[in-house]
């Protein structure tokens, strides 16, 4: 017995009649359901798709990395030191070195491809992004669920340590653990422990925020008709959290990570920035950005594409995610 995600809307009221099958030219009015309404709000917002369409493509190139590197790039890694001037070790030409071989140019000093690293951030980026927002969404949607329907010290408890985690400086945090944290660990090495450290870490601190959202929607969804209907028929807790509750709650958890990712990036890169992010020579746009401080003068381009990277990142998340909210409110206006 689990009910609507929202209240009935008027959109499936005013749905649009369609002819009788039997040709006799009687109307008859087709509802639409939640998905469709939700599909039909968020085909009429063109930015929003947009930025649907960019984040796909992020997606996509994180994926497959490799191959896009294999077809257009060289190796992230590799030194093309024959693209440098002697005594500057500067990029040759202009712009960076571009040029049909290397689409961004190459890195000062190093003379790596900076297409590739771009590519090969974006994985890292994609991955520490999504891998912590989904650690948040799991833990926030636990706890908020069960502070919001069972009250009373376990909503009191719960809550005070949500106070807590959004209290505590994130970035201190992990620059402190960063730097205690030994080079191997649970079998990883290098980055990967880095890596796994960010996903975590970030994670850990993130649940509070959807825990909050969470905890409101359930106060107001456990005094719903359908929610009193399945404690009459014998529900217990396990079936009225996962069975009735949980479902409602899908619109919001799932515009909530969308909105959560483009922080967790943004987060990421600046952990990298700091050099307490995935380790050298691992790509990460944090990382060339903090490189690129010492050749800005001469060579901005090696700042530009990392940034631009970030930036259009976030801001097609943000987009998309903005769509989404208006999508899944039936009740919104635009």
């Amino acid at each position: 017995m689990t009910a609507p995600m929202h209240d009935t809307p008027t959109d499936v009221a005013k749905a649009a009649p369609v002819e009788a099958a039997d040709g006799s030219g009687a109307k008859k009015v087709e509802g639409r359901s939640l998905k469709q309404i939700a599909w039909n709000r968020l085909k009429q917002d063109k930015v929003a798709l947009a930025g649907g369409i960019v984040v796909v493509l992020l997606v996509v190139v994180s994926v497959f990395a490799p191959v896009i590197v294999g077809l257009l790039g060289h190796p992230p890694n590799e030194g093309n030191l024959d693209q440098l001037e002697d005594l500057t070790n500067l990029p040759k030409g202009v712009l960076g070195g571009i040029s049909g071989d290397f689409l961004f140019g190459v890195e000062p000093n190093t003379g790596r491809d900076v297409f590739s690293r771009i590519v090969y951030g974006a994985r890292i980026s994609m991955l520490v992004a999504v891998l912590a927002a989904l650690v948040a969404v799991v833990l926030g949607t636990l706890f908020g669920i069960i502070a919001g329907y069972f009250g009373g010290w376990v909503d009191a408890l719960i809550s005070r340590v949500m106070d807590v985690l959004l209290s505590f400086p994130q970035l201190l945090f992990i620059i402190a653990l960063v730097s205690v944290l030994p080079d191997d660990l649970f079998g990883l090495s290098g980055s990967g422990v880095r890596i796994v450290t960010l996903i975590m870490v970030i994670g850990l601190f993130g649940w509070p925020y959807i825990g909050r959202i969470v905890r409101g929607q359930t106060l107001s969804l456990r005094e719903r008709e359908y929610v009193e209907a399945a404690r009459s028929l014998g529900g217990g807790s396990r079936h009225i959290l996962f069975r009735e509750l949980l479902p409602n709650l899908v619109a919001p958890i799932t515009v909530y990570t969308t909105l959560m990712i483009p922080t967790n990036i943004l987060t990421e890169a600046a952990l990298s920035f700091l050099g307490v992010g995935v380790r050298p020579p691992t790509a990460s746009w944090g990382g060339m950005l903090r490189d690129a401080l010492q050749v800005y003068e001469h060579d901005p381009m090696f700042m530009v594409f990392p940034g631009l990277a970030i930036f259009l990142t976030v801001l097609a998340f943000n987009l998309f995610g903005d769509g989404l909210r208006d999508a899944l409110d039936p009740k919104g206006t635009r």
